[in-house]
Parts: C-alpha cells; sequence; structure tokens
C-alpha cells in the first residue's frame, strides 16, 4: 500500500543547523565562511564527518572513480530505482557556509527524519556528495557530475590541473577517495537538489520557497593573450604590446554584449592571472575566463560568437595574440514538470510562500537532468550574496526549504505502510 505525505511532516530544524555549523568548522575561512576546496585535505575531512554522520543514521556508502560518495537507505522494493538527493560539500576558495552544503546535509535530515518517524519507501533513497562542483581549483564545475551523465569523460577529468599543475587524479587519490564503482553505472528514479538561491529574488519578493523551473545555460570562456614583456616606465606608449590592455578592452566588450542581451543574459570575468605579475612590467601573458549565461539557448550561442569575434578584432589591433579554449558548458536546462509539480504541492500544502524561479548559476542538477527526472528547490539567502564568506541564510529559511524536500522525495519514493 502506497500513502501519501501527511502534511505535518516537518524535519528537526535545529539538526539540520546544528550539522551546518559542525561542517563550517572544517576548512574556516578568514573571515566567517569556508575554504574547503575540492580534494584538500579539508575535503578529505568533511567528507569523513559527512560520511560518520550517514552511517550512524544507517545509510550504507558506496564511491566511484570521480569520488561520487553516495549513501543509501534502503528501500522496501528491491528492483526500485533509487530516489537520489544531494549537491557538494567543496567550497569557493572565499566561500560561504551553505552553497552545495545545504542540500547534501538537507538530504541527510530528510533521512534521519525519516528514521525517527519510522517511514519506509518504496523506493530506496541516496544521499550524494558530487565531486569538484565549485570548479574554482578544478575547471570545469560540476565535473564529477558530468562525468557521471557521460558528457565529459574521466580522462579528462583526471588530466585537469589547478593553478599549482596539480592534475586531479593524481589528488583524488591522494586524499583517499578513489572509489571503485564505474562513473554512471547507477541509474535514478528521481534527482532532487536543494539549493540556497545565491541571487536576491527569493528575499526580495519576501518568498520561502523558490520553485525551480530552470537552469541557465552556461559557456567559460578561457582566453590567452599573448603580448611582449616590456618596463612599465621606459618603453613609449606606441612600442608596447600590451596584452593587459587587450584584457581590459574585452572585459568591456564581454560587458556591453551581455547588456545588449537582456533580459536575462549576464556575462563577466572573475578569474585573471598576469604573467610575470609585477608592478613594472607589462604582462607578457595574461589568462582570463569569461563566464557568460542565459536561460535562452539562441542568446547563449550568439553571445559566445560576438565575443569570439570581437576579442579577435581587439587583439589584432593591438598586434596581441589571443586563443580561446572552451572550459565549461552546459545547455540551458528545464527541470521535470512532474517533479517540479511535486514540489510546488509541497510548498502549498505546508503553508510556505514560493514562486517559480530560474537558476542562475549551475549545478549539479544540470547534468543529472541529462539522465533522469531532476528538479531543484531553492531558499532565499541575505542581499542574494553568494561565493562570498558573508554568505548568510536564516535556520527558518533552512527548515522550510528541508520540509518541502522531505515531502517531495516521500511523494517520488512513495512511502509504504
Amino acid at each position: 500500500m502506497t500513502a501519501q505525505p501527511g502534511t505535518n511532516l516537518r524535519v528537526n530544524g535545529d539538526r539540520l543547523w546544528d550539522m551546518l555549523m559542525e561542517m563550517a568548522k572544517i576548512g574556516p575561512g578568514i573571515a566567517g565562511g569556508n575554504n574547503r576546496q575540492t580534494l584538500t585535505d579539508e575535503d578529505a575531512e568533511g567528507r569523513r564527518l559527512f560520511q560518520r554522520w550517514c552511517e550512524d543514521a544507517g545509510l550504507t556508502m558506496g564511491v566511484d572513480t570521480m569520488g561520487n560518495m553516495f549513501m543509501t537507505r534502503p528501500g522496501t522494493d528491491p528492483d526500485a530505482l533509487p530516489v537520489y538527493v544531494g549537491s557538494h560539500l567543496d567550497t569557493q576558495p572565499t566561500g560561504g557556509k551553505y552553497d552545495g552544503v545545504l542540500g547534501v546535509l538537507a538530504g541527510l535530515e530528510v533521512v534521519r527524519s525519516m528514521n525517527d518517524l519510522n517511514i519506509k519507501t518504496k523506493h530506496p533513497i541516496v544521499v550524494t556528495n558530487w565531486t569538484n562542483e565549485e570548479g574554482a581549483r578544478f575547471a570545469p564545475a560540476m565535473l564529477a557530475s558530468g562525468v557521471f551523465a557521460g558528457v565529459l569523460t574521466q580522462d579528462y577529468a583526471y588530466a585537469r590541473k589547478d593553478m599549482e599543475g596539480k592534475n586531479f587524479g593524481d589528488e583524488l587519490k591522494r586524499i583517499g577517495w578513489v572509489g571503485d564503482e564505474e562513473v554512471g553505472s547507477r541509474k535514478m528514479h528521481a534527482y532532487f537538489e536543494y539549493h540556497i538561491e545565491q541571487g536576491p529574488i527569493l528575499e526580495a519578493e519576501e518568498k520561502q520557497i523558490g520553485v525551480v523551473t530552470h537552469c541557465q545555460g552556461l559557456w567559460w570562456l578561457e582566453f590567452t593573450l599573448t603580448g611582449k614583456e616590456a618596463h612599465t616606465g621606459s618603453t613609449p606608449m606606441n612600442h608596447r604590446v600590451n596584452a593587459g590592455l587587450a584584457m581590459a578592452r574585452i572585459m568591456e566588450m564581454v560587458q556591453t554584449v551581455a547588456m545588449d542581451n537582456q533580459p536575462g543574459c549576464v556575462g563577466g570575468v572573475g578569474q585573471v592571472k598576469f604573467s610575470p605579475n609585477s608592478r613594472n612590467v607589462l604582462p607578457g601573458t595574461v589568462i582570463f575566463t569569461v563566464d557568460i549565461r542565459s536561460p535562452e539557448q539562441a542568446k547563449l550561442d550568439g553571445m559566445r560568437a560576438r565575443i569570439e569575434k570581437e576579442a579577435g578584432e581587439i587583439c589584432a589591433a593591438l598586434g596581441v595574440g589571443c586563443s580561446i579554449e572552451a572550459v565549461g558548458h552546459f545547455d540551458p536546462v528545464t527541470f521535470d514538470p512532474t517533479l517540479v509539480a511535486s514540489v510546488r504541492k509541497a510548498a502549498e500544502d505546508l503553508g510556505y510562500s514560493h514562486m517559480n524561479i530560474i537558476s542562475g548559476a549551475g549545478h549539479d542538477a544540470c547534468w543529472a537532468a541529462k539522465v533522469a527526472p531532476a528538479t531543484m528547490i531553492m531558499c532565499p539567502c541575505v542581499g542574494g550574496l553568494s561565493h562570498n564568506e558573508a554568505e548568510e541564510i536564516s535556520k527558518d529559511w533552512a527548515s522550510a526549504g528541508c520540509d518541502v524536500l522531505l515531502r517531495a522525495v516521500l511523494e517520488t519514493a512513495e512511502i509504504v505502510g
């Protein structure tokens, strides 16, 4: 017999918050946030804490060769595909305490609440921690979920290098989290991801729940500009081959392209590396990444084409060499209508204010949607601030979204009893 989840079901919000605060002690930042970048010793420590909590809750662990962690609560039907709930534990170098972490620990809180209430489901529940969602250390973002979904190869992923030249495969082995499962061998009945909004809309609209219907598509374009190292004081202006100037003009152009494609499109540069990076030497090489996003495929592709064309023209006019590599990409995603409706109904039944929203950031759910029905739930964050140590949410916001997650997961996993 399959039962419907009752409207009075709630998670333990205090327990969820305590987990968030305890995890935040691992890899503390310098201003109240976290620096727990992927495949660092701090990442390994966070994984071990998560593993201990999950095993204490009766879950069994599987790990694949990309280091993805899968913590399983069995269902009553051994042939039923699992319902997956997850996100990531890795952070930006100056990251907050909630980005990604909320989704992983909320999945564990769903299971703990099911245990408290002695709820059984037909489908197993699998709480997931995806490796290297952020892409801060190893580009591209959502690297391991991308391999899981078959859009990237493991060889490609293992060969990714950080800014110090260390590669992903060696670092995964070094911290001891190379599993024995083949990546992507698992099959999903459905996938849910709970995340902070990372934008200002929910807070501004005074909504507790974001029902995520779509996710923006993205291109990360890594530019390598080659100029000529020269003394900044003694080299005449008309004798310079200035890669830094070319970068500045490209950055301004990216702003113009994004503004010309409103509404909904964004573009900018978040990472720059000058070489030799000396005060009085014009850079011989400048490497930087342009990040462009749109929920519309035609606009996204048009922005990329225009940026690459105009960047070439800017560099040619300055005598600067220019090469461009696409180091990250996913198309705009439309999430599963049935799961979206389940999230919306859960919010309504629980009495939480809610609205439809498009995710401006990429998430592992974007790749999971390639292989299974998937959707997301969002809670507000203060001022829309994220990828920043000052990132903040409230305990009530975290609990409300987790309540919705619990109800939607139980409906999808089918309560037995």
